[in-house]
């Protein structure tokens, strides 16, 4: 039996001008699946091989066969870009010759044409290929990684604390808690270089952006003198400084921004009162 929106190994049965017809095994030649020239990706195929190709349906909704690979399957995540807006809904370049459906209700959250999401890919109720952004259901929790391992991830939401929810390798769910990133997030952005720090005990994957200790405060440390350099060896903010203006202005934690702080104080290059910080 064919599969729609998988790959299906079937036997070439005959050629026609303009492609070639795959048998559908029903033992009628209505239901011969085309093969058009033009999707045959470059491959050789003669009457009698059996092929692998990925059934979709075309325009008019007949069954129809590619041998140019697509970016997902039904039953698989993919970041994939959003081409068109309509009134039933917003298309994306799943990589057919005929972009897929995300209907209204298949949409938590307002997408921006030309931006990449994560979608699941699904066999709709009228036997289409369709598309939903309601990716949590279908996160695995048996990610292979262990904690000090780096990974990928893209935001696929966020909790009521702003906590960002992560999706590792299309397949892993994660979270990067609030107090661990400090630079703005949004939905569809594409993190590399996270670190795991923690495995929870339903297995989902705590995640971080922020670096070695060492190496974040020495990125930094020359980020305040450069801030101070270029503002006649003085800026505002000191120790007591809130944490919302020192995430706002230096992407970092109130409690390394203090530690940064006091390297510098000790190597003898700046000095700090209630008015903020001066070079010395």
């Amino acid at each position: 039996m064919i599969k729609l929106g998988e790959y299906n190994k079937l036997k070439v049965k005959r050629k026609a001008e303009f492609g070639y017809f795959l048998d559908a095994e029903t033992r009628n030649t209505k239901d011969d699946v085309l093969l058009h020239n033009r999707l045959l990706n470059k491959n050789h195929i003669e009457v009698g091989d059996e092929v692998e190709v990925f059934i979709y349906k075309d325009s008019e909704g007949r069954l129809s066969a590619t041998m140019n690979y697509p970016k997902a399957q039904v039953g698989e995540i993919a970041y994939l870009k959003v081409v068109a807006h309509t009134k039933i809904g917003s298309f994306i370049d799943i990589g057919l010759p005929k972009d897929i459906l995300v209907p209204f209700k298949a949409q938590k959250y307002e997408m921006t044409k030309g931006n990449r999401y994560l979608f699941y890919i699904y066999e709709d109720k009228t036997g289409r290929l369709a598309a939903t952004t309601d990716i949590f259901p279908y996160l695995s929790v048996e990610a292979p990684y262990k904690v000090g391992d780096s990974v990928e991830g893209v935001v696929y939401g966020f909790q009521t604390n702003n906590s960002a929810r992560i999706c590792v390798d299309n397949k892993f769910d994660a979270v990067i808690l609030k107090n661990e990133y400090f630079t703005e997030l949004n939905i569809g952005d594409k993190l590399e270089n996270l670190k795991v720090i923690k495995i929870y005990e339903d297995g989902r994957l705590g995640l971080t952006p922020r670096g070695e200790r060492k190496v974040e405060l020495d990125v930094l440390e020359v980020a305040i003198m450069n801030y101070m350099e270029g503002n006649d060896g003085f800026m505002r903010f000191n120790d007591k400084s809130t944490p919302e203006e020192i995430a706002t202005v230096f992407n970092s934690s109130k409690k390394n921004f203090k530690r940064a702080l006091g390297v510098l104080m000790k190597k003898g290059l700046i000095i700090q009162n209630e008015e903020g910080t001066f070079l010395k």
